[in-house]
This record gives structure tokens, sequence and C-alpha cells, in this order.
């Protein structure tokens, strides 16, 4: 049965800043939370599921312990953020990890520069995930990656990907010999060039793209040319995202050019 007290903790969680207080965010739906319950980067706090996932994953339960809490489907339908409630809602831990630019040195990662849409940063980070990217650098300005859009959207990715909200100054002071390749409109063809594979590959905001002020750190300016019947203004944050990480993964790669 779940409390008053617990409700408002659980329901408090759509907010960033309680998420923050608490340390704690939101995982939905049996899919997602079977991925949580599988892996071991982040722990899992309490789990709140009807008796039909409970006698469905009775090793799980069992597992759990104490954290496992039994709850009518009136009950889950308060907590939960989906339009349709599902049978499983889990409290999740963040992650205490602090940056780590190291990884940039051997690995490309992205740099999300003032993403807003819960859905893109979330198929960012699946892209990330399917391209072997082991972190996500996120502006002070992005979107939360622990909102429960980002985390659903994600597919699971946010347990396996790394995630850091800092600002790009801050990652370049740490670590000055990091290159920087930018998503602009008017750099080198994607098509015809060589292209990074370690470093920061940076994403722009969804309406202004890449900052000014983050637009002169960059080491590289690259762009995906648009074919010339096209009639698109721009495209998709996570679209763009996508094509570069597969150029830069399938075979064009020769690493960074120095600045």
């Amino acid at each position: 049965m779940l409390s008053l007290n617990q409700t408002k903790l659980i329901t408090a969680l759509s907010n960033k800043k309680h998420r923050q207080e608490q340390g704690r965010f939101v995982v939905e739906g049996e899919k997602m939370v079977a991925e949580l319950l599988q892996q071991s980067r982040i722990a899992v706090s309490a789990v709140y599921g009807l008796e039909s996932w409970a006698i469905a994953h009775s090793s799980w339960v069992d597992r759990l312990g104490s954290d496992f809490h039994l709850v009518t489907a009136p009950a889950l339908k308060k907590i939960s953020s989906l339009t349709t409630p599902n049978s499983v809602l889990a409290v999740a831990v963040i992650p205490q990890e602090l940056p780590d630019v190291s990884v940039t040195a051997d690995h490309l990662c992205f740099y999300l520069d003032g993403i807003q849409d819960p859905g893109n940063l979330g198929a960012i980070l699946r892209i990330a995930d399917w391209f072997g990217h082991p972190a996500v650098f996120c502006s002070p300005e992005c979107v939360d990656v622990y909102n429960s859009k980002v985390v659903q959207s994600s597919m699971g990715a946010v347990f396996r990907v790394s995630s850091w909200e800092l600002p790009l100054e801050q990652l370049l002071a740490e670590s000055p010999e990091i290159q920087v390749a930018g998503a602009v409109l008017n750099g080198e063809n994607v098509f015809e060039t060589s292209l990074p594979s370690r470093g920061l590959l940076v994403i722009g905001n969804e309406g202004r793209g890449i900052s000014a002020q983050t637009e002169q750190l960059l080491t590289r300016r690259l762009s995906i040319p648009k074919h010339p019947d096209g009639g698109a203004e721009s495209l998709n944050a996570a679209v763009a995202a996508g094509i570069l990480a597969a150029l830069c993964y399938g075979g064009r790669s020769i690493g960074p050019v120095g600045r």
C-alpha cells in the first residue's frame, strides 16, 4: 500500500529540482524496468508493481526484498506520468559519477548545446549507445537527462551511456587538447572529408543551432549538405546526430585534425 508521503515523493520527481534534491529519477514500463534491473551501473531505490508483474517476475521480487512494493492499478496510476500506466514503476538512483573528460581521448562523444526536446535527447542517447559512444556531455541549458520523457525515449540507453552537464569551456579547461567538431550550416561537406574518430561532436539547439559562444570553440566545422531538390530548412537534431555518428563510425574516420 502506497502512503500519501510516498506518493508525493514519487510524483515530485517529475520536477528537476526535486530529482536533484532526492538524487532519484523514475523509470516506467515493463521493458524499461527490466533493463534497469538487468544492469549494475545505476542502483535501484524502489520498485512498485502490480500483482501480475510480481507473479511474472518472482525472482526479481525476491531479489529486491523490501525494496519491492505491491500496489494496485489505481495507486500505480497516481504515481505514473504515462497516459496509460504499465504494470510497474521503479525509482532509480542518479549516478554520482564525476565527469570523465578522458573518454574523449579514445572515443567520439556528443556535446549537446542547448537541446531542449526530451525526445531528441533520448534519441541521441540511443544513437550514442548504438555507435559505442561511452558518454554524452550536455550544456547547462539542455533538458535534464533524467526527465521522464528523456528516460523513456532513450529506450534503456540512459542506463548504459554516462552523461554529464557542464559548460564546454569548463570541459576544455580540464583538457584543452580535446578536438571539437560541430555541425553547422557552412562547414566541410561530411561526404567529402575525413571525419573524427575521437573528441567531441557538437549538436546544437533545435531552433538556433550551435550558440555563437560554443561555435568559437570549434576546431572543425562540419555540414551535412542538402540535396539540390531538398526543401527542408534544417535537419532534426537527433537525425543530424545519427547521420554524423554513422559516417564517423563507418570507415571515413582518420582521427582528429589538429587545432
